[in-house]
């Protein structure tokens, strides 16, 4: 599926509606440049969860733990240098429990993810609008990554 937002708000609304309609057991991948918007899509899975708290990226924790519908395990790996470091951090707990994962810059740890992993790819076009987002969500199987 290809969704195109225009604000950072429109993101948030589609990570909303994925957040509402997510079971436990998915593993949602964001892959994408710095501030194209992993955070906003990341903080709309969230409130689609019910959760709370506020969202933020855990970039130098690697994962925060968030409570809701279901549990939201929301992991950056951007600074993960060996992917020995997951085995550390017990990721497969996370991976096969019963909450959902969100991996920022899943791309890094790409050997780790099971294939049943939900991809979801935004990228930038200034060439539209400084605010364009062209969101891409597939089983990276299906070659939309």
């Amino acid at each position: 599926m290809i969704y195109e937002t225009y604000s950072e708000e429109e993101t948030k609304r589609l990570g909303i509606k994925i957040g509402k309609n997510s079971n436990a057991g998915e593993i949602y991948c964001l892959i994408g440049d710095l501030g194209v918007g992993k955070t906003a899509f990341a903080k709309g899975l969230a409130q689609g969860l019910n959760i709370k708290e506020h969202i933020t990226s855990p970039t130098f924790t690697v994962i925060n733990e968030y409570e809701g519908i279901l549990p939201l395990y929301h992991f950056d790996v951007y600074r993960i240098t060996d992917i020995d470091e997951m085995d550390e951090i017990g990721y497969e707990e996370y991976f096969y429990g019963n909450g959902v994962c969100l991996i920022e810059w899943a791309n890094m740890i790409e050997d780790l993810i099971p294939e049943s992993a939900i991809w979801v790819n935004i990228q930038k076009d200034l060439n539209k609008d400084e605010n364009y987002r062209k969101i891409m969500i597939c089983n990276k199987k299906e070659g939309e990554n």
